[in-house]
């Protein structure tokens, strides 16, 4: 099966280094699909669920922020926070979401600034929830 070389590097150190058949990650426009050969392409990426198909296997990650380079067959996906789904503390990740519900429920109280914080806080606490909550499937 064709594949290209996928990097997958945060802030953290390096999380994948290898061949892939497919990736699927969140951009700032929406979800795009990296096969191989894909034209050469770069984007901002926004938050959600990344797929990665690597020798046949299906794994999912939880992917906030960064960039996505595709050149001459190799992809480097940066993202600001990356987590397998397998890593992801599932309690951990509710009780983020209930504190950020909690705190946009005063939003009455708090500035633009806060809410927009919250709001935030509340989305990566949904990914985060979410691709836990679906494993590698």
């Amino acid at each position: 099966m064709a594949s290209f070389m996928l990097r997958i590097v945060t802030p953290d150190g390096l999380m994948f280094s290898g061949e892939a058949e497919s990736l699927t990650v969140r951009t700032v426009e929406g979800d795009v699909g990296i096969l191989p050969n894909h034209i050469n392409f770069l984007t901002a990426l926004g938050m959600g669920e990344a797929k990665i198909v690597a020798g046949g296997q299906a794994r999912r990650a939880a992917c906030i922020g960064g960039m996505l380079s595709v050149r001459d067959n190799e992809v480097n996906l940066v993202p600001t926070t990356f987590e397998w789904a397998d890593d992801i503390d599932l309690p951990r990740a509710q009780h983020a979401r209930e504190a950020a519900e909690e705190r946009l429920s005063h939003r009455a109280d708090l500035s633009s600034q806060e809410i927009a914080i919250a709001e935030a806080k509340l989305k990566r606490a949904l990914v985060r929830s979410g691709v836990a909550g679906r494993k590698n499937i």
